[in-house]
């Protein structure tokens, strides 16, 4: 069959028929190698949503296709945005007559050697062609997308009358995205990898069903076995109606038993017991209110590749990120983006707070803080009124809130409005002492606030990788008679580290915690050091204890009293969860793209 490239297709855009999670994710595919995408969404908030997707999330795409950045825009027309497209991606809902529809209009109103993709899972090609002509197969087939940017194959497969050599053109532009196409040989209900995924699904279920073991313990061996951070179980807890309307398309397309599928429906589906998406829960039962766990988490930049970002979007591409820790297959939402360095972050009730460190050698720092859904943004320390503000620590007890300026040289405290704003601590004058800033052990980095005891903890790191790091103490209020600058009620905790930075004190234990990322294999470390009480015998030698290591700059912390654990982020852009005892870490996120610091834990 004789089939060639669209004509000047180099010039013409790409086209998304659908605006929905994955849309959006196909569509930045495209536009992080050059190429005009046009999202077409009759719902205006699909649009404005798929739009606001791709800029928050187009580093990430860049990341992997090391392309140029392309442009996107989102349209209701549909003539409009087909008119010129040499290659068009349906991603409507899965209803057969909508589909059928969808590619007679596209028969219709796109340029005659435009390709034609279906994304369906559901459906083979051949399906969707009922009432387009003969000649118009030959440029349709399927496109399964599974997941962009974290999962990249994509599966190509004829409808029966697909050109063959469509499929190398189409394999080699989807490979410069950075996806990873493979063709299946023949037609196939359920393409390669959903076939494979479905048969485990259907024999998990039924280990369940017969009473052989439950969810927790399915998902505990798979994940021992295969080293993976979620199991089956825990996968399908994204919709089980959905493991249900796929497994109805097997049973009849493939002829297999119903068993599975009855027991499902009867035990699950019927009672509303959807998983992740619905009150009812599904295999695992909905955790208690206040069980659900979330990281919001500081993305520091947003740097794909070398020379990527300019000084100017370098500096003001930070993100506040949220993370759900119980569901690790949900991906990272962006609550606020657009912050220039942010650094450490804090919840009091239903608000944050974080620091922007601005660019570091001037004077031009700030605070703010928002809703837990990134709304109603409002400045607490305007800038210029704080030089490189660093860690920030709130106490829940006083509402007061505290965070270090590094090249400041100072620690500062003030109310969640910024109101009665004052320096607690202070190793020189910016101003009028270039020799102290030059000094970076003079640098106060990591703080945090023991009420119980009544007093601040704060890190001076030093050089980097200098072993000239320490950490101090001092009461939460200035005594009488002296000043920031004066104070005699300080004392020296801990010396000669690698390079300390944040810091986590544990109120009911008296032990302080904290990250450094200095020189391994005593820094990039995880530390803990008995604050009140016996020190154990494990600290005997360094004074402190080591309780995880092998970081890549790790920097922000926080310790999870209810689940018994330490949540870490690092500078590669990684998450780690920690035990409060010497042991392996588990990695529970990670962002080629992205530069983590400062951290804060939300239940919900």
């Amino acid at each position: 069959m004789t089939w060639s490239p669209p004509k000047d297709y180099m010039s013409r855009p790409i086209v998304v028929l659908g605006g929905g999670v994955l849309g959006r994710r196909i569509a930045a595919c495209f536009a992080s190698v050059g190429w005009h995408v046009i999202i077409r969404d009759p719902s205006e908030r699909s649009r404005a949503d798929a739009v606001a997707y791709i800029d928050a999330s187009i580093t990430d795409y860049l990341t992997i296709s090391h392309g140029k950045k392309g442009s996107w825009e989102a349209t209701e027309d549909f003539d409009a945005a087909v008119r010129d497209a040499w290659l068009v991606f349906e991603a409507v809902p899965e209803i057969l007559s909508i589909k059928e529809d969808t590619f007679l209009a596209l028969e219709k109103q796109a340029p005659a050697d435009c390709i034609l993709a279906s994304n369906s899972s559901s459906f083979m090609s051949r399906e969707l062609l009922g009432k387009v002509k003969e000649s118009t197969k030959a440029r349709v087939l399927n496109t399964h997308f599974m997941m962009p940017p974290q999962a990249l194959i994509v599966e190509l497969m004829t409808s029966g009358s697909t050109a063959s050599n469509l499929f190398p053109f189409l394999s080699q532009e989807m490979t410069k995205c950075g996806l990873k196409p493979v063709t299946a040989k023949k037609e196939s209900p359920g393409f390669i990898f959903n076939r494979m995924w479905a048969s485990i699904k259907r024999e998990v279920l039924m280990v369940i069903a017969e009473g052989v073991a439950d969810p927790q313990t399915i998902d505990r061996v798979w994940m021992d076995m295969y080293q993976s951070p979620t199991g089956p179980c825990t996968m399908m807890g994204v919709g089980l109606d959905t493991v249900e309307h796929i497994e109805e398309n097997y049973v009849e397309k493939r002829g297999l038993p119903k068993t599975t599928l009855k027991w499902l429906h009867e035990n699950y589906v019927a009672k509303g017991k959807l998983g992740n998406k619905s009150d009812q829960g599904g295999l695992y039962p909905v955790p208690p209110s206040g069980e659900k766990t979330k990281l919001i988490v500081l993305n520091f930049y947003q740097g794909a590749s070398p020379g990527e970002l300019t000084a100017e979007t370098y500096l003001s591409s930070g993100q506040i990120l949220e993370f759900s820790v119980e569901n690790k297959n949900a991906r990272p939402n962006a609550l606020v983006s657009g912050q220039a360095v942010p650094d450490g972050i804090d919840v009091c009730d239903d608000r944050m707070y974080w620091t922007c460190m601005g660019y570091p050698p001037t004077n031009d720092g700030a605070v703010y803080s928002a809703k837990l859904d990134g709304s109603d943004i409002r400045t607490v320390i305007p800038r210029g009124h704080v030089h490189t503000p660093k860690q920030l620590h709130i106490s829940q007890k006083s509402k007061k809130i505290y965070f270090c300026d590094r090249e400041g040289l100072r620690i500062h405290r003030c109310n969640l409005d910024g109101s009665k704003h004052e320096i607690l601590f202070q190793t020189g004058n910016f101003t009028k002492e270039p020799e102290k800033v030059a000094d970076q052990t003079n640098w106060p980095v990591g703080i945090t606030v023991s009420d119980k005891l009544g007093k601040i903890f704060w890190t001076q790191k030093g050089p980097s990788k200098s072993n000239g790091g320490r950490i101090f103490s001092a009461g939460i209020d200035i005594p009488e008679g002296s000043d920031a600058s004066s104070r005699k009620d300080i004392d020296l905790i801990a010396k000669d580290l690698p390079e300390p930075i944040d810091l986590e004190f544990d109120e009911d234990n008296g032990v302080l915690y904290w990250t450094d990322r200095g020189e391994m294999p005593l820094g990039n470390t995880l530390n803990k050091k008995t604050i009140v009480g016996q020190p154990p015998a494990t600290e005997n030698k360094l004074g402190r204890q080591i309780i995880a290591q092998g970081f890549a700059e790790a920097i922000g912390l926080r310790l999870d009293k209810k689940r018994d654990c330490i949540y870490v982020a690092d500078l590669a852009g990684r998450l780690w969860q920690c035990e409060t005892v010497p042991g392996p870490k588990k990695k529970i996120f990670e962002s080629a793209g992205h530069a983590y610091t400062g951290l804060a834990i939300v239940r919900d």
